[in-house]
């Protein structure tokens, strides 16, 4: 009997992932249906009865109704006892920032790596003109020396015809880490840069950034997804990491 019971239980189980699968797919094809530049990265149901989130190719974080009928763009809040307002559309952007910031590799960015261990790590959209990165910048050694490595990933404010960009551009061309290192250091104390051209990661990094919600620089983003917008005291780092 216990064995018939758990084979019921099973097949119920199934049975309702594969509703489930069905209702997500149904909206995706949708959505693509009615717009193809969408592409739907996942389908997820939301706490909320009848609210799915959609994810899209783009970062952009989507609300629908089960038919894939009305479309919802904005943060979605959860009224959690105790906690008060939980974001949980931040919570789902997390999570796309860790994604898609691990496919990035070392040798597109510019790493100032920790003094001895390693105790934490932070990933910063930066602009080489930006008087809050440079004020940033000039803590790096201090971070380094705290433990907190510090990646730079490009965000010429400006785009892609930008004196930012030019400069960046010369940065990330450089062939080893040392040499970005450097540059970046004289770019950010205001030094004119040699133009050079090559094929780089700048634009597709400058893109990204808009799609994981960044409007301005410095952009700090934390192992778990975490963004802090805006130029944030090493010692204030310092505290936020826990370290």
């Amino acid at each position: 009997m216990r064995a018939l019971v758990a084979a019921m239980l099973m097949l119920v189980v199934a049975q309702g992932a594969q509703a489930a699968d069905d209702a997500n797919n149904k909206i995706a094809e949708r959505i693509k249906s009615v717009d193809s530049r969408l592409n739907v990265e996942s389908v997820t149901a939301t706490p909320m009865d009848g609210l799915f989130e959609v994810v899209l190719s783009s970062g952009e974080v989507l609300y629908t109704d089960s038919e894939g009928e009305y479309v919802l763009s904005g943060e979605l809040f959860h009224l959690e006892q105790g906690r008060g307002l939980v974001n949980l559309t931040e919570q789902r952007m997390q999570k796309v920032r860790v994604d898609a910031l691990a496919k990035i590799p070392a040798e597109q960015r510019v790493v100032f790596p920790a003094k001895g261990e390693r105790k934490a790590r932070i990933q910063v959209f930066t602009d080489v003109d930006c008087v809050y990165c440079r004020r940033l910048h000039s803590e790096v050694a201090k971070l380094n020396e705290m433990g907190i490595e510090v990646d730079y990933l490009a965000f010429p404010r400006g785009g892609e015809r930008s004196a930012a960009a030019g400069k960046m551009t010369a940065i990330w061309c450089a062939e080893s880490g040392e040499e970005r290192r450097e540059l970046m250091n004289r770019a950010k104390a205001g030094e004119a840069l040699e133009p050079v051209n090559c094929e780089n990661p700048v634009l597709d990094q400058f893109h990204l950034g808009q799609q994981l919600g960044v409007n301005g620089t410095p952009a700090l983003i934390l192992d778990n997804g975490q963004m802090l917008p805006g130029y944030v005291p090493a010692e204030r780092l310092k505290q936020i990491l826990e370290i």
